[in-house]
């Protein structure tokens, strides 16, 4: 797991609203939203919630490292926790442009294969050698989409399940480990039924 990290985040909604909250439960709390929890726009919808980033091995899959922010926070600002020092390339989608001119990121001795903004490619010459680089940047960084299928699809953490990041993250950090149990499970026994030549 020394060789490469994608990184990648996806954003976990939380309750938007207030207003179906049983106003007997709980006299002493205040009915608002969990003031942890923001709102961020993606595409021309937009989500609240929090945003789980993860770094992973670029040839396994495996997860090795987790971090949580508020859903505005931007893309780029967790890479710095999501690398684990000694990887010689990080891969990343338009998202984490700019990341190796960050302070915290300026000393790191990596690779950087950060995806092309469409918006740029488009008026860049070599259009065709272009879209064959960006489709197999593409092709490595699916990897980081495979845990995200687990946490939300397998495992239903699709909405967080308490108020605050502390707790949301220590139970994504428990995800984490059954999610690295069912790839690393995956692997092996892709590994040992391949039939020998």
């Amino acid at each position: 797991m020394r060789e490469g990290t994608i990184v990648g985040v996806t954003i976990i909604s939380a309750p938007s609203s207030n207003k179906n909250k049983n106003k007997n439960k709980n006299k002493n709390k205040k009915k608002e939203r969990d003031p942890e929890m923001h709102q961020a726009k993606k595409g021309n919808q937009w989500h609240f919630g929090m945003k789980m980033h993860i770094g992973t091995d670029d040839t396994l899959g495996l997860i090795h490292s987790i971090d949580t922010t508020a859903a505005n926070e931007h893309d780029i600002t967790a890479t710095g926790q999501l690398l684990h020092g000694e990887e010689k390339r990080v891969w990343g989608d338009s998202g984490y442009t700019g990341a190796e001119k960050r302070e915290e990121l300026k000393s790191k001795d990596v690779e950087w294969h950060i995806a092309e903004k469409p918006s740029r490619l488009r008026h860049r010459p070599g259009q065709n050698a272009l879209r064959k680089v960006e489709k197999i940047k593409a092709q490595i960084r699916a990897k980081v989409e495979h845990p995200f299928r687990y946490i939300k699809n397998i495992f239903g953490y699709g909405k967080v399940r308490y108020r605050g990041l502390k707790k949301n993250t220590q139970r994504l950090c428990m995800l984490v480990g059954f999610t690295n149990l069912l790839i690393g499970k995956n692997i092996c026994c892709t590994r040992t039924s391949a039939p020998e030549i």
